[in-house]
């Protein structure tokens, strides 16, 4: 994915501060020479900075692993080293190291694609948008982006050993994304706009029909097709609410929905056929009351 015009103006500030902060650094970094005689310097280097990040000094480790790509070019310790100057950024968990952080993982991939790290680039960039996810009433903006990250991890590297990470954080960010749907729907329900909030409930079951917290979806949808007197659709909703849930704050006024339900559905049913979203609109009876 490329950077936007607008972005691409704040990564390159960055990058420049970033240079002039490692060039002030350079008498530190003399001070941490690498000791007369040792045989593999850039090995040296590499752990000095695993050292520092376990610690979380993380200019300090940066210090180290930029001298590995800045002096030895050869070295096999260029590609680890990559990584954890984008590990040190993550670590900082500022607005401005998170967008660094991406520079860092990004051009991982691109230089080496089929590294045997590579799973662990392209989970590091997910989590580097992760780190920037809102609450679900704000911009949903850098959940997006997480999704997108964290679905490549998953579909790119089937095999890696950090599958089950990748997995839970895929779920953890859908869910922000999920919550921000679904709190719109419940505002429609409150406001008695009904035909927005099953328009919207319905769209999230849709998109997202692992939603961890479905239980209040199926709910409030099946409440709001009440509403709008389509028995016949809302019983499904409590089905799959008592069905799916043994935990649910939902669970009892469900069942007592359910049972009424069917008892009223089956007495009909011998003269007439309940109405169904195919046979019966929604009543549009209003506009979309304004979110908070």
């Amino acid at each position: 994915m490329m950077l936007s015009k607008s972005t691409r103006p704040i990564l390159s500030m960055l990058l420049l501060a970033g240079l002039a902060f490692s060039t002030a650094a350079g008498c530190r970094a003399k001070k941490d020479a690498v000791p007369q005689g040792t045989t593999e310097p850039d090995k040296f280097l590499y752990e000095k900075g695993n050292e520092s990040l376990e610690k979380h000094r993380w200019l300090t480790a940066r210090e180290y692993f930029r001298r590995i790509l800045d002096t030895y070019p050869q070295s096999n310790y260029r590609p680890d080293a990559k990584l954890g100057i984008g590990d040190s950024y993550l670590g900082e968990n500022s607005t401005e190291s998170l967008i660094l952080a991406v520079n860092e993982f990004r051009e991982f991939l691109t230089f080496y694609p089929t590294s045997p790290r590579a799973d662990y680039a392209q989970l590091k960039l997910g989590m580097t948008h992760y780190k920037q996810m809102r609450k679900p009433q704000r911009d949903q903006s850098e959940t997006r982006e997480a999704i997108h990250e964290f679905e490549t991890f998953v579909e790119r590297y089937p095999n890696s050993a950090l599958m089950e990470e990748g997995r839970q954080r895929l779920r953890e960010a859908r869910d922000r994304l999920s919550t921000h749907e679904y709190e719109v729907g419940v505002f429609y329900y409150k406001q008695r706009w009904y035909p927005g909030a099953i328009d919207r409930l319905r769209a999230l079951l849709k998109v997202d029909p692992g939603f961890t917290h479905r239980d209040g979806a199926y709910y409030f949808l099946a409440e709001s097709l009440m509403k709008v007197k389509l028995p016949a659709e809302a019983l499904p909703y409590y089905d799959k609410l008592l069905a799916e849930f043994e935990a649910s704050e939902y669970l009892e006024l469900a069942k007592a929905r359910r049972d009424e339900l069917r008892a009223q559905l089956n007495l009909k049913s011998d003269t007439q056929t309940p109405p169904t979203a195919a046979s019966q609109k929604l009543p549009q009876t209003q506009n979309a009351p304004k979110l908070p």
